[in-house]
């Protein structure tokens, strides 16, 4: 398993000693708030050849993941077979939080997990590590995916990202493959602090 810090740093390494996959970023995205889907990617990075794979005949949904595990604790996340990749970003709250949402420019406390869609593995934890990761929502310290699936979280809510790889990481580097689909179990232990 690779921790965070090997995995991402761009642009954040003199913020913090480590970082979340999801950082490294230096695409500024559009935030767009939703609780299914939204698109609108940041700067697409160029995708890298990979051999064609065989369609399932439809795209995943949010309810097609299957997630296990109460908030504050690790999560288990399940990637099925039977169905691709979504395209665009899906964003589903698995547990409610309280108070108000996340807007731009706002401080974020998050734990996560992350698996990869293609081997189906976990990848990074915080909650493993026992420390949340911090970041300024929108100020493009995070991937696209997150600096746009966390718009609208509120403290105390667990959140599903599935952020496509034109969100994400492209054509790979930082320990994921070339057009990864990442699959996010987020925790917003704090908001606005």
């Amino acid at each position: 398993m690779h921790t965070l810090g090997r995995i991402i740093g761009i642009g954040t390494i003199a913020v913090s000693a480590f970082t979340l996959i999801a950082c490294g970023s230096d695409d500024k995205a559009a935030s767009t708030p939703t609780s299914t889907t939204s698109a609108s990617p940041g700067k697409p990075v160029p995708p890298a050849q990979a051999a064609p794979t065989q369609s399932k005949g439809r795209e995943c949904t949010a309810e097609d993941i299957g997630v296990s595990g109460d908030f504050g604790a690790a999560p288990k996340i399940t990637i099925p077979d039977t169905c691709d990749p979504p395209k665009q970003l899906i964003t589903k709250d698995l547990t409610p939080g309280s108070g108000p949402g996340a807007a731009s420019g706002q401080p974020l406390t998050m734990n996560y997990a992350l698996v990869t869609w293609s081997n189906k593995q976990k990848l990074d934890s915080s909650f493993d590590r026992g420390k949340p990761f911090q970041l300024t929502l929108g100020a493009g310290q995070v991937i696209p995916g997150w600096d746009q699936g966390l718009v609208g979280v509120q403290q105390g809510a667990r959140r599903l990202l599935i952020v496509p790889p034109d969100l994400g990481y492209g054509a790979g580097g930082r320990g994921i493959a070339p057009n990864e689909t990442l699959v996010f179990v987020t925790d917003a232990v704090a908001v606005g602090k």
